[in-house]
């Protein structure tokens, strides 16, 4: 590969050549582009590492750049104003750093397609002066251990460049972004630093790959759902699929439609929040996400899912009823959320309103009439709507009374959990549709708490019925018009033009 060399003090850079930015009026192309010139300067950037841990001699500090989308527009003219997205609001040059443009190749074509149709323009690519951290240019599943260990007497940090997360932060998606006179505006929520940090954070957390996640996700906080879920997907596979293609567990264990066992069956080391896949293409299936107990957890996996931009979001989990009328195994549809969770305070504060989607909340309803057989008033016997709170103390029944009852009943709450009000907030700060119907498993403001047997036997009767009806909703919203789901609700004053 043909190279350049600056004269820097005391290392000089290496860099791949330099790249010629070129304009497409197709989005396809324009893709294809992006794509090509991100393989070209990770693949420099391994095979810089490579050379050097096998005893290649330091000549310099290598570095290669993020590609960057870029479009100019000099019209105040409206777009489509149906759309939530894909359009800019004024006259400027507007630009984003773009990474793993493969994995978001179905994404990116929708994105700059609305934008060059909205606009009549041509978009840009080039080369950024972003690095790409060499942490970061390494695909899925590599080890560098042993070649590490070839280095370990000199810094990476003075070969490559590393994170810098200074520089790694949400202040666009938290809309406190402050523009810059004769720099370009953003055109993404998210840059392409912020997202790599996201994926290598999310094959961590879920040891599953990026690539395996769907557009609709389920969150749940007990291990009953995964069995369950797993037991479905198994059998659906096994019964060829109906329009599914594959079953993903941890560990990217893989079971293709048509078959009733997995290509392999290495064990894998079960993560913090496990993660399962029911694959469909376009990612339109469905992931399961068991994110366990209490709200850091669920900011933590939401900060993450959302550099993926899906289109929906569900709450599908166990909570506290908090009225006499309520029974064990009731549904709640929450329409409103109290944060006494207080894990996002510093990025979406308490005064702002979390709006129930009327599109989920529909969906949800729908799906709990078509597998209860409850329908119109009579789905009030089994299901109540209204505020669901959200703590984090699990442990709040030993405070003082007098102070978290009187809180929820004045907020009228009819449910208490530690994650959905988390999960319905950060889908709103992330503009990703949200919902949540959780299941009635204790009262204990009314005596019952769960003991070991009643807790089993409840879960077995309940579980199957609860995880249906998740599924069914995010198939009856998988069902809509994209623009449809992604309503102008979620959007703020200025906006960036990707969803």
């Amino acid at each position: 590969m043909n190279t350049r060399i600056f004269s820097l003090s005391p290392l000089s850079f290496i860099s791949p050549s330099p790249y010629e930015p070129r304009v497409f009026d197709d989005a396809e192309q324009a893709v294809e582009a992006l794509i090509e010139l991100y393989e070209r300067n990770t693949k420099f950037l391994n095979g810089a590492f490579g050379a050097l841990a096998e005893g290649a001699p330091i000549t310099g500090r290598y570095r290669a750049c993020y590609p960057q989308v870029s479009i100019e527009t000099t019209s105040f003219g409206h777009a489509d104003s149906r759309l939530s997205y894909g359009h800019v609001t004024a006259p400027g040059v507007y630009t984003t750093t773009v990474t793993r443009p493969k994995l978001f190749r179905h994404y990116l074509i929708e994105q700059l397609d609305l934008l060059m149709r909205n606009h009549g323009v041509p978009v840009k690519v080039s080369e950024s002066t972003t690095p790409i951290p060499l942490h970061f240019a390494f695909g899925d599943g590599a080890h560098v251990e042993a070649s590490a260990a070839a280095l370990s007497d000199i810094p990476l940090r003075d070969l490559f460049d590393t994170p810098d997360l200074n520089n790694t932060d949400d202040l666009i998606a938290n809309g406190e972004y402050e523009e810059v006179p004769g720099v370009p505006a953003p055109l993404a929520p998210f840059t392409a630093q912020r997202i790599d940090y996201s994926l290598a954070r999310l094959s961590h957390y879920t040891a599953t790959s990026a690539e395996h996640f769907q557009n609709f996700v389920l969150f749940t906080n007990y291990q009953f759902y995964i069995d369950e879920f797993a037991a479905w997907a198994r059998k659906l596979m096994a019964d060829g699929g109906e329009g599914y293609t594959a079953f993903v567990e941890p560990g990217n264990i893989i079971t293709p439609a048509g078959s009733d066992k997995p290509e392999t069956t290495i064990a894998a080391r079960m993560p913090q929040m496990p993660a399962y896949h029911i694959k469909k293409e376009g990612h339109a299936g469905i992931t399961l996400v068991n994110i366990g107990v209490g709200p850091s957890n669920a900011k933590t996996i939401t900060d993450h899912i959302a550099v993926l931009r899906p289109h929906a979001w569900l709450m599908v989990g166990h909570c506290a009823g908090l009225r006499n009328s309520q029974r064990l195994g009731d549904y709640v549809l929450a329409h409103a959320y109290v944060r006494e969770d207080h894990v996002l305070d510093d990025d979406l504060p308490v005064w702002v309103p979390i709006p129930a989607l009327a599109e989920v909340q529909q969906a949800l309803e729908s799906a709990v009439e078509e597998v209860t057989g409850y329908e119109g008033f009579e789905l009030k016997r089994i299901m109540r709507t209204g505020t669901v709170a959200t703590i984090d103390n699990r442990n709040w029944e030993l405070r003082d009374q007098r102070g978290p009852v009187k809180r929820l009943s004045q907020s009228r709450a009819i449910a208490l959990d530690m994650e959905s009000a988390t999960i319905a907030a950060n889908g709103f700060r992330f503009r990703v549709p949200y919902g949540t119907l959780l299941c009635v498993s204790d009262r204990p403001l009314h005596g019952e708490l769960k003991l070991p047997g009643m807790a089993t036997a409840f879960y077995r009767t309940q579980v199957s019925q609860h995880l249906q009806i998740g599924i069914r909703a995010v198939q009856k919203l998988a069902a809509m018009p994209v623009e449809k789901l992604h309503s102008r609700k979620l959007r703020s004053f200025y906006e960036t033009a990707f969803q």
